[in-house]
């Protein structure tokens, strides 16, 4: 690979469902501090890459032989001990979490094609309720998840994340679109340079815990250093992987850090203080009710393949670890041939392993309840991209340099860097503070039985 299909899939790792939540979150911030927030979240994203793209190779970043093939990896190589069970269990948080969210915005996606055919398509009066349940389109996706994911071998399933990522293309692409119509029409909404309006039903309290979530929806949209090891694994040793992925993260960056002020800062525009969390869902978009839907079927199928994505790398770890443990299972390392179709020349032959089956299921079974039970698409990916963002983009990239450049502690160079790390991670801390107090505040209000 070169600093091109590095850049490539940078893009589509990073741009996903959270550009769906990025005008509500301009929405709370205003136009100040929205587009200055998202502009310091890519700088201290690509600062970070930059670092992370060093830990590849071991010791040296450019000769040295020992390579990291993942991000546990280099973190083992250069910090070791505890250190890695913490890389390993914020890794696995913000995987889990990942696979929950999607299977959130994938049912209210479907909850909105089903609501707007049956509410909208004869003509919307604003008094009509068209409450649609995502309940039973959350169990259709974990249905369709059971199947792909007793596939074994992921690369067999490459089909699905071209798919995905042109899907993720088109419904951010129609979502901008819309807005820009929306805003050249003059139906644009009442904006502010500050924050929301404090008012009768939004109190100053209300208010502050709503820019605490949207600086946690910013930080999940930049949520891509888990794969970035993975990423630069791709790429060719001449010129040296580090200096090629240094200019990938560059390029994918600013490319997607561009296309989320046009799609923040639009979306914004063109609904002012009334921003929906989901742009493409809810009291969003309504005309052209086709093409409305077509983004919204785009939604759900990109995160079919999205959930793949995020899943696979947990099913890797896990099973690999057990069949160290016990290589003497049958239940957990035989492999029992199944024949697929009558005939000799079409049958196919699929390898069923009963750990695998029960395993896979029980994952998509508890991601599926989890996110029936927390069905609140900007809350619950705020709480992700908070938890996630500190350890993941800031903390351990900054730890890996300081141990590998050998820098001596309370030097100016280790104290700006802690302060980087300290003032993330109170970052992180109150984006996670302000989803829970959402999360809390939605639950009491949902009814899950509703319909």
């Amino acid at each position: 690979g070169t600093w091109v299909t590095g850049s490539a899939h940078i893009i589509t790792a990073v741009i996903g469902s959270g550009v769906l939540s990025l005008a509500w979150a301009i929405g709370q911030l205003g136009w100040i501090a929205g587009p200055a927030v998202l502009v310091a979240f890519s700088l201290v994203t690509l600062f970070t890459s930059s670092l992370l793209a060093d830990a590849y190779r071991h010791p040296d970043p450019v000769t040295g032989p020992a390579r990291n093939y993942t991000y546990m990896d280099a973190v083992r190589a250069q910090l070791g001990g505890r250190k890695v069970h913490l890389c390993g269990l914020a890794q696995c948080i913000n995987l889990v979490g990942v696979n929950v969210g999607y299977t959130v915005t994938a049912a209210i996606s479907m909850a909105a094609v089903e609501s707007s055919w049956s509410c909208f398509h004869d003509g919307f009066r604003e008094e009509d309720k068209c409450d649609v349940s995502s309940t039973r389109y959350m169990i259709i996706y974990g249905c369709v998840q059971l199947v792909l994911c007793q596939v074994p071998n992921f690369q067999k399933l490459s089909w699905i994340s071209i798919l995905a990522a042109v899907m993720s293309a088109t419904y951010s692409v129609i979502g901008l679109g819309l807005s820009v119509a929306k805003v050249a029409g003059k139906e644009g909404g009442g904006t502010k340079a500050a924050t929301t309006t404090v008012g009768l039903h939004v109190s100053e309290g209300h208010e502050l815990w709503r820019v605490f979530r949207a600086i946690g929806d910013i930080a999940f949209a930049y949520s891509y250093s888990t794969v970035l090891i993975e990423i630069q694994d791709t790429l060719r040793s001449s010129p040296p992987e580090n200096r090629t992925m240094k200019r990938a993260s560059f390029v994918g960056i600013t490319v997607t850090t561009l296309f989320y002020l046009l799609c923040g800062c639009v979306g914004y525009a063109a609904f002012g203080k009334a921003a929906p969390g989901n742009l493409l869902s809810g009291t969003g978009f309504r005309q052209p009710l086709w093409l409305v839907n077509i983004a919204n079927i785009c939604v759900a199928v990109h995160l079919v393949g999205a959930y793949q994505v995020f899943c696979q790398p947990i099913f890797s770890f896990v099973e690999s670890r057990c069949r160290q443990r016990w290589p003497e299972s049958k239940f957990v390392t035989m492999e029992h041939p199944v024949t697929v179709g009558g005939g000799t020349t079409t049958a196919t032959v699929c390898h069923v392993n009963w750990f695998r089956l029960v395993w896979r299921s029980a994952y998509v079974v508890v991601t599926t309840a989890l996110a029936m039970t927390f069905p609140f698409f900007n809350d619950f990916l705020s709480l992700v991209g908070a938890a996630s963002f500190w350890p993941l983009t800031v903390y351990f990239p900054v730890a890996m340099y300081i141990s590998r450049a050998k820098i001596p502690k309370f030097s100016f160079t280790w104290a700006w860097l802690q302060c980087l790390s300290w003032a993330c991670l109170v970052v992180s801390l109150v984006a996670a503070a302000g989803s829970v107090e959402g999360l809390i505040q939605s639950m009491k209000k949902y009814h899950p039985f509703k319909s």
